[in-house]
């Protein structure tokens, strides 16, 4: 096969690899033809490891327990043993009880040995307001009561068990037991010759009783062996509202009178 036509069979074939855009028969650089062509595939991105699974959390009763702090229980509160001590801790201490409910107390007024203690169980409003015992048109009465047995209020120690006035005029069991031993501890620092309850709320604290069973009676309060005599009448603001209960309260009043 050659002459004229192999010529123009092998312009074809050059022709046709030229348009293909093949410019040479041979490269410069020796190829494999055997060796894979280099994928046409973008680079594969790096593998991210998944995440390994949080373990389970552990049983509440093998975590670690924070420490709670335990409130360490107070025990009763410590009362002065002599007269002065005990009225600036009725002034001052904060864990007095009785104390608590207002910042404003209302103190004892007197001397101990006085001939006749009047104590009530709490100021009265007014009281807590005037920051004195026996204000007002209550304590007017007071006085006038006092004058019709021979006494004045200079010459008597008017006392309340609780400095401050609860709210509504009402305290819990647990307050009444820390103001029980007050109570009795107050009694016997003071001293009196004579005890005057003055209110229902004291009546039951000290003489265990409702006031109208108080009624006319003498009430012998022990106190450190010995009797204090002692009677009980409702409060002078309770007098001034409800006046039929002033003839009560001279039946017993008036008991102060005997030996005079």
């Amino acid at each position: 096969m050659g002459g004229r036509n192999s010529t123009l069979l092998a312009d074809s074939y050059s022709d046709w690899w030229s348009l293909a855009g093949v410019e040479t028969l041979v490269g410069e650089a020796p190829a494999g033809w055997l060796a894979a062509p280099p994928a046409n595939d973008p680079a594969p991105k790096p593998r991210i490891a998944a995440p390994e699974p949080e373990a389970a959390p552990l049983p509440a009763a093998l975590q670690r327990q924070t420490p709670v702090d335990i409130p360490v229980a107070k025990g009763p509160v410590e009362l002065p043993e002599d007269w002065t001590g005990f009225q600036s801790w009725l002034a001052e201490h904060p864990d007095v009880p009785g104390s608590q409910w207002d910042a404003r107390r209302v103190l004892p007024v007197g001397e101990a040995g006085a001939p006749l203690m009047l104590l009530t169980a709490w100021p009265e409003i007014d009281d807590q307001r005037d920051g004195q015992l026996f204000t007002g048109d209550a304590g007017k009465l007071l006085d006038a009561m006092l004058r019709a047995i021979g006494l004045t209020r200079d010459a008597c120690y008017l006392a309340s068990l609780a400095v401050t006035r609860p709210p509504g005029g009402r305290c819990d069991a647990g307050d009444a037991a820390d103001l029980d031993r007050l109570l009795w501890h107050h009694l016997r620092l003071a001293r009196p010759q004579r005890l005057l309850l003055v209110g229902g709320d004291i009546t039951g604290m000290a003489a265990k009783l409702a006031l109208p069973d108080a009624r006319g009676r003498l009430l012998d309060i022990n106190q450190d062996g010995g009797k204090v005599e002692t009677a009980a009448i409702a409060h002078p603001a309770t007098l001034l509202a409800r006046p039929a209960h002033k003839a009560a309260a001279w039946d017993s009043l008036k008991l102060f009178n005997r030996g005079r």
